[in-house]
């Protein structure tokens, strides 16, 4: 199975909407996907995902499954920042007790990262993949490649895709960059009964976007 993460189009914050370029780049994202072979939709329930979410509805002729897990992150402060500051803090990104770091003992987004990666498993496991210590098991009865689409957010994206691929979420922050409506594809293993890590397959691409700030 493949599941393709799109970050929402260029947001207006205060309104959760799209910007009128958001709008732009979530028609060329929407485009982009029907070269994917994507078989279900999901979002993320806050609007600015939702928005980008339905250009791809209208393109695929499919329906849109809310995941409330996959709101947006609630933090003090900015993952991407203070992921970016730990380093020059003397501590390892890689280090999973990344939630005692006097930066992140205190801060809500932990309970939000908390909340992602067990929404994410239950998820998973809806979708045929059970997880069993860093990896997941193929629990589905076929071996076809099937491929979901997810609308959500760069924080709750990180998140779920640390989770899956068992990385540290300050870490996932630091080095996975999401530029508004790029896609990220993580490939599980579809032979039944497998056990396996899955596999980085895309990261970041946001070529269906670029010159679109010109316009």
């Amino acid at each position: 199975m493949r599941i393709i993460f799109i970050r929402h189009g260029e947001p207006d914050y205060e309104r959760d909407c799209l910007t009128p370029l958001g709008h732009l780049q979530a028609r060329a994202a929407a485009e982009r996907l029907q070269s994917e072979g994507v078989e279900a939709l999901y979002s993320s329930p806050m609007g600015r995902a939702r928005e980008t979410a339905r250009y791809a509805a209208d393109q695929l002729g499919l329906p849109v499954t809310i995941l409330d897990f996959m709101r947006e992150l609630r933090w003090d402060g900015h993952p991407w920042d203070t992921a970016d500051a730990l380093p020059a803090l003397g501590w390892d990104l890689t280090d999973p007790l990344w939630p005692a770091h006097p930066l992140y003992a205190d801060n809500r987004v932990v309970q939000s990262v908390e909340r992602v990666e067990t929404g994410t498993d239950e998820w998973l496991r809806s979708l045929g993949y059970v997880r069993e210590g860093i990896y997941y098991r193929c629990q589905r009865p076929d071996d076809g490649q099937h491929t979901v689409a997810l609308f959500c957010h760069g924080g709750s994206s990180s998140a779920a895709m640390g989770r899956i691929l068992h990385l540290p979420f300050p870490y996932v922050c630091a080095a996975l960059h999401q530029p508004f409506t790029s896609l990220t594809i993580l490939r599980l293993s579809r032979e039944p009964g497998s056990l396996r890590l899955p596999v980085i397959e895309l990261t970041g691409d946001d070529r269906h976007i670029r010159g679109l700030e010109r316009l």
